[in-house]
């Protein structure tokens, strides 16, 4: 049975999030759909990242088993054709090892925030960024993101409902610069905790308005506490960019 690596953009603020849900629309299900219109076959689809509601994606990578062998531009154009008029794009298809799993093969995931940093509303990236209309110092959101770095305990920047086994992650980047009046975060590791991500957001947000020190993000880090947390950043700002195998 070939396997088929799909490469997916899409806009999240129609969405309950990436994986299907009773009672809401999901970037999974509306993908499965369009299979099931075209190769007239029910599959499951296995997704890289499983987003939240409202999160977009640049580069979310999934996969699929088909009975058929299809030309992967021949699934490209057949799903784009019915997943219309959702905001859900496939860039790319190709045909896979039976041993890639766009979840479990994935070395490391890399996010982007994006923070407009300015009084006025957002207009065209409404929904698609977090307006802060109080200036921020991204030189020391980025110096105390730093402190952020290599393999922690991250419970203080875990969401309640998160079901990963461990509190336990390696954080290989996070960058912050500034780029006009926008602020972006980006943010790299083999894998997130539940909103770890925008908890870690929220926190520097803190530091850019000079509310909290870069020892206070490592004191709120060693504090292992929900508690500790700053207020955690909102979901449309944030971008599944790449996934690397």
């Amino acid at each position: 049975m070939p396997r088929y690596r799909l490469l997916i953009e899409y806009d999240g603020s129609p969405f309950v999030g990436w994986q299907m849900q009773a009672g809401g629309l999901s970037v999974q299900g509306v993908i499965t759909d369009a299979i099931a219109a075209f190769a007239e076959e029910k599959v499951i689809v296995h997704g890289a990242g499983r987003t939240d509601a409202g999160v977009h994606a640049l580069g979310q990578v999934a996969h699929v088993d088909l009975a058929r062998d299809w030309r992967p531009d021949r699934v490209r154009d057949a799903l784009n054709a019915r997943l219309r008029p959702h905001p859900v794009a496939v860039l790319a298809v190709e045909k896979t090892a039976e041993s890639f799993h766009a979840r479990f093969s994935a070395k490391r995931r890399h996010y982007l925030y994006r923070i407009v940093n300015r009084r006025a509303d957002l207009t065209l990236a409404r929904n698609r960024a977090w307006r802060v209309p109080r200036p921020l110092d991204a030189a020391a959101m980025h110096a105390a993101a730093q402190r952020l770095l290599g393999r922690h305990d991250f419970t203080t920047f875990r969401a309640a409902e998160c079901q990963a086994k461990s509190p336990v992650k390696t954080l290989d980047r996070l960058d912050v610069a500034r780029d006009g009046d926008e602020v972006h975060v980006r943010a790299s590791a083999r894998s997130f905790l539940h909103h770890q991500v925008r908890s870690m957001v929220g926190s520097l947000v803190l530091v850019g308005e000079g509310k909290w020190s870069e020892d206070d993000l490592a004191a709120a880090l060693a504090a292992r506490s929900r508690a500790a947390c700053g207020p955690v950043a909102p979901p449309e700002g944030l971008y599944l960019v790449r996934v690397d195998y």
